[in-house]
């Protein structure tokens, strides 16, 4: 539910790619993230592909996570099953908090479309020094319901009860 009275706050966002194959060229599910994140009014910071190696990923978002200037990640790939797909292990210990609901809630989501295979996505969130980051799938259509269904509604001020946005200053309270 959307408040009209609260005027809209654009974000600085950092979008992330991990793959071991994909190219600016060919990178359909960032190219899809920072088209959603701009459509809706917010910033894009900076945006990366890094090869799905923990450290790589590590050493990318951690820069992200310590400038002030970033206020939230998304990142696309490395959430499955296989060998080579680590980006909960490698974010996941960087995080001050996780968001348990949204892995849970983009599962149900996803369940709705693709049945029992949602099984298979390890999508996470979490808060790391007051930057949200999102964990999403690398296809096109995770990246799409995951922003337009989950993420999009919660990086928007107006949206009401509650959204992260508003949340925001209180995140480095000790």
């Amino acid at each position: 539910m959307e408040n009209e009275k609260r005027a809209f706050i654009p974000l600085n966002l950092a979008v992330l790619t991990v793959s071991d194959s994909r190219t600016e060229a060919d990178d359909k599910s960032g190219q899809t993230l920072v088209k959603l994140l701009e459509a809706d009014g917010h910033r894009l910071y900076d945006k990366q592909i890094v090869k799905d190696d923990r450290y790589q990923l590590r050493s990318v978002v951690s820069q992200w996570i310590a400038d002030p200037e970033v206020q939230a990640i998304v990142t696309t790939g490395g959430t499955g099953l296989t060998g080579r797909d680590g980006t909960p292990e490698a974010l996941v210990p960087l995080f001050d908090k996780t968001i348990d609901g949204f892995g849970e809630m983009f599962r149900v989501l996803s369940y709705e479309l693709i049945a029992t295979s949602t099984l298979q996505s390890r999508a996470v969130a979490g808060v790391a020094n007051g930057t949200f980051i999102f964990c999403l799938p690398g296809s096109t259509g995770a990246c799409k319901d995951g922003w337009s269904k989950l993420i999009s509604a919660q990086l928007d001020y107006r949206t009401r009860p509650c959204n992260l946005v508003e949340i925001m200053p209180r995140l480095l309270e000790q």
